[in-house]
């Protein structure tokens, strides 16, 4: 078997691989909180897959994909507001979240609340179809707006990182200065549970862990097929050299929006599931130090691997908790997530995926030249 073809057949064996144990760990994991965790690293490695689509695939370093990962969950997080045991209570045809309500004037009507307040927003995420729709198309509004102005003027490189940086912390200071209406830098909580054809989901549930894994396999098998069409070998050949590629006659920024914009659609739809799973919503989504750790969680993983970076988003995440909540390493988790990522960067640059396909040659060229040397002993003396 030459060498191509056994990268070819390990990469999709690490695809099923991932796939299987994802799908099967129910059935050997019977602690509901541990599942409920790995739901939502889950959804971490469905970051992953977005920052290695955007910055390994289309060499666009985004410092603010938190933007596109707080608006999905923000927009599902309405909807599941009004669903909430609180909201349904408050004796009005229009549930308004209790926050508003806190803070309007002592003795104001509910229906003057909800109109001095600017309540009216709220209005349309009484359907909660409408908000689980927005999670995805808000995202991909904004980034399609941002991207086309980007793109469309010629901007790379690290002014990329530096816009999407500034805008993150833009919209983050928005939100908490919307406080009226957003409840501000405390979030949205006290959630109601999703529910769809009258089913509830309770987050603990099995049921609610399987719409978390089957999405990031959907989305993993989804991206590897649109890194393989003929616009994803566009896309990687404009990363490598844009001047070149408009020279024959490819549309660069045309490329770049697009990937950009279904980059930041899989993370509005990863806020989406982490809200389902999590029950709040919270402006450290939008946080900086948020954003640049997804770059090392697709870093550590390998940036130019799609399954690479979602098994490094869910290795890391894993390191982190269990490390906070050890008693011996309490206070230095953080320093030991910095030194991997240190390690990473000087010994590993290409990620543990870049590490696995390097072992990977050295096995298929052991086996090459065992073969080889087989065929020269086999070989008839002249």
């Amino acid at each position: 078997m030459s060498q191509s073809k056994l990268f070819k057949y390990g990469d999709w064996g690490i695809y099923v691989l991932f796939i299987v144990i994802v799908l099967g760990l129910p059935l050997v994991m019977t602690d509901v909180f541990w599942l409920n965790r790995i739901a939502k690293y889950l959804v971490y490695g469905m970051l992953g897959i977005a920052i290695a689509l955007s910055w390994g695939y289309a060499g666009i370093l985004n410092l603010g994909q938190g933007l596109f990962f707080g608006l999905g969950a923000y927009m599902v997080a309405m909807s599941l507001k009004l669903q909430s045991y609180t909201s349904l209570q408050q004796g009005s045809e229009n549930p308004v979240p209790d926050f508003m309500l806190w803070n309007a004037e002592p003795g104001a009507p509910t229906e003057l609340c909800c109109i001095t307040s600017g309540s009216w927003l709220w209005l349309p995420f009484q359907a909660q179809g409408f908000g689980m729709a927005m999670a995805i198309i808000l995202p991909v509004i904004v980034a399609l707006i941002l991207s086309s102005a980007i793109f469309r003027l010629r901007v790379s490189g690290v002014y990329v990182a530096i816009i999407t940086l500034a805008l993150v912390l833009l919209v983050r200071l928005l939100i908490i200065d919307a406080q009226p209406v957003t409840n501000g830098f405390n979030g949205l909580t006290d959630l109601g549970w999703l529910t769809i054809g009258g089913v509830e989901f309770d987050p603990y549930l099995v049921s609610t862990y399987y719409i978390v894994a089957v999405s990031i396999c959907v989305v993993l098998l989804a991206t590897r097929w649109l890194v393989s069409t003929r616009a994803g070998l566009i896309l990687q050949s404009t990363r490598d050299d844009p001047n070149r590629s408009r020279y024959l006659g490819y549309d660069v920024a045309a490329y770049q929006v697009f990937f950009f914009t279904v980059s930041a659609g899989i993370a509005g739809f990863a806020g989406m599931l982490y809200v389902i799973a999590a029950e709040f919503a919270s402006p450290s989504f939008l946080d900086i130090s948020f954003s640049i750790s997804m770059v090392v969680w697709a870093a550590v993983g390998g940036r130019s691997s799609l399954i690479g970076a979602a098994i490094g988003a869910i290795l890391i995440n894993t390191i982190e908790a269990t490390a906070s909540e050890t008693e011996m390493f309490q206070e230095a988790w953080k320093l030991i997530i910095g030194v991997i990522f240190v390690l990473v960067v000087l010994y590993m640059p290409r990620g543990l995926a870049g590490l696995a396909e390097d072992l990977a040659g050295l096995f298929g060229k052991s086996r090459d030249s065992g073969r080889t040397r087989r065929a020269q002993s086999s070989a008839p003396a002249e």
